[in-house]
């Protein structure tokens, strides 16, 4: 087989007309050659660090929508579902996605459950870790997430990166805000990479100091135009990830997305190039290609050097995207799950009180952080509610692996003036959370996660309308298209009951997100994640 176009040697940072020669789908020859075709010929794109399970999607559906966007490849975590179901999730991503022609990378989870904190469904040791490790299939000890452990050196959390160093596999940081000394120690632990950095300064101090930094642009959290700037110096450091992308976002585009604004920004294209398909290989030493002979036949063809739309997708010489068509079949799975806790009644999210004042979360734009604010206080007959024209809304966060009394706390800037939302994905420990303008509609909402057994869910006055998220309670078991679509008129919904958030379902579920700070809910209660300890709600 031959493909001609405008060939782009990013190595050699040169661009010329030829063909790529492909046998057994591996390339046997580049050569230049005269052709009046004008489209380009370049490495396929790989997304240095996301959790598959956020898309919704299992991996051999999410395969069928990256590869629209020239996306050959992942660095996956698959944190979430180790959450859920431990080592059984994660056998279940790294099999399914081997059952289609797209390159996942997974890691080990390093952080189940992420902090001690909350409920989770499973715990992955260091024991298990040291498995997980010696699989092939295996790639690298995912984000370290507990850097309290690191910093105070748990003997758990060194074991864990003891053995991923055994095993000369990478091993991924998160340190959001860890600066000086601390991120000094940290690097020093054999901590490589970070996807966490929400200033130009900090990013600047950890790539100084030796840390590769990849630019996240996802769903929620878009660091893109903060972090952009540094690329033209250390290019050969940083790389591009998404993190977290939810399906209807992934419908639209990808790390292709991430490549146009850079260029549209008058950076070399080669080095937007270079953290776009190169330093994400040799970093953790995949088993993706280059477009250089011997490799393996990883490439994709796009339009031009601006949009980098994309018209074919080859892996290992396999075409599995033409011109709008995904040559990817559909995979049989089971829906594993984990679901164990009963339905609640309204009582349940009441909380008696005779406080003047009380600790808010503020949920940020575009941002995992969050701020603690002080609030007055909104008591109706002796108990704390919502103050809907003030923007401060009740929010509970239900543990799904025990019948427990569910936790409750009040946040700012998600704007509903009528109903709740509710979902089944909440970071990290995937318990049921919602946010609402009462407690009837709290109510509401979470028993339509209980019922379904995982999903997101909006209620109103006079609709209401659930996605049903059966496999671990986070992924479909529908196709990328159908759940991209339905996800999209869930989103409208809650932008109908008064949500003010670009992404109200991501936000959400990064409120129970403890290891970032700075004000979160976890099923036990109200935590601070600056001091890493349980606080007060009311003062």
């Amino acid at each position: 087989m031959k493909l001609q176009g405008q060939i782009v040697d990013i190595k050699n940072r040169r661009i010329f007309k030829g063909e790529v020669h492909i046998v057994d789908g591996k390339i046997n020859a580049i050569i230049e050659k005269e052709h009046a075709i004008n489209h380009y010929i370049l490495p396929g794109f790989v997304d240095a660090h996301i959790h598959i399970e956020s898309s919704m999607l299992v991996p051999s559906e999410f395969a069928k929508l990256a590869v629209k966007h020239g996306t050959i490849a992942t660095v996956s975590d698959p944190h979430e579902i180790g959450n859920v179901l431990g080592v059984k999730g994660v056998e279940f991503m790294i099999n399914n996605g081997k059952q289609v022609p797209f390159k996942f990378n997974f890691g080990a989870p390093s952080c189940v459950p992420a902090t001690s904190f909350e409920s989770a469904g499973a715990v992955i040791d260091s024991d298990a870790i040291k498995t997980l490790m010696a699989n092939p299939d295996i790639k690298y000890l995912a984000e370290m997430m507990n850097y309290p452990g690191v910093l105070f050196d748990d003997d758990e959390v060194m074991k864990k990166i003891a053995w991923a160093k055994h095993y000369n596999k990478p091993v991924d940081g998160h340190a959001p805000g860890v600066r000086g000394e601390d991120i000094t120690k940290y690097i020093a632990a054999g901590i490589s990479t970070d996807h966490e950095c929400f200033t130009y300064e900090e990013a600047l101090e950890k790539l100084q100091k030796g840390m590769k930094i990849l630019i996240r642009e996802g769903s929620a959290a878009k660091n893109f135009e903060a972090l952009i700037d540094l690329l033209p110096e250390h290019y050969e450091n940083m790389m591009f990830c998404s993190d977290d992308k939810h399906p209807d976002d992934l419908i639209v585009d990808h790390i292709n997305k991430l490549c146009a604004r850079a260029v549209s920004k008058n950076i070399d294209v080669f080095k937007v190039l270079q953290a776009a398909c190169v330093n994400p290989v040799k970093h953790y030493n995949l088993d993706v290609g280059l477009l250089q002979v011997g490799d393996d036949a990883d490439c994709i063809l796009v339009e031009d050097l601006k949009s980098f739309k994309t018209l074919q997708t080859y892996i290992n010489g396999e075409l599995v995207y033409d011109f709008g068509k995904v040559n990817i079949k559909n995979v049989a799975f089971e829906n594993l799950n984990n679901f164990n806790t009963e339905k609640k009644s309204i009582s349940d999210f009441k909380i008696a009180s005779s406080a003047k004042k009380i600790r808010v979360i503020e949920a940020l734009e575009g941002q995992l952080v969050t701020n603690e604010i002080i609030e007055q206080a909104t008591i109706s007959e002796g108990n704390l509610i919502s103050n809907v024209d003030n923007d401060i809304l009740k929010m509970t966060v239900v543990n799904r692996y025990n019948n427990d009394k569910p936790a409750i706390a009040f946040i700012k800037n998600f704007g509903l003036k009528e109903g709740a939302i509710a979902s089944s994905v909440g970071h990290d420990s995937h318990n049921i959370i919602a946010v609402g303008v009462s407690d009837e509609a709290l109510c509401k909402a979470v028993n339509l996660i209980i019922q379904n057994k995982g999903g997101i869910c909006a209620v109103g006055t006079s609709e209401e309308k659930i996605v049903p998220l059966p496999v671990a309670g986070i992924m479909s078991d529908q196709d990328g298209e159908t759940i991209g679509k339905n996800y999209g008129h869930l989103d409208q919904i809650a932008k109908r009951l008064g949500s003010t958030l670009h992404a109200p379902y991501m936000t959400l579920s990064f409120m129970a997100l403890l290891v970032i700070p700075s004000l979160k809910l976890s099923d036990k209660g109200l935590f601070n994640g600056t001091t890493f300890k349980f606080t007060s709600l009311e003062l």
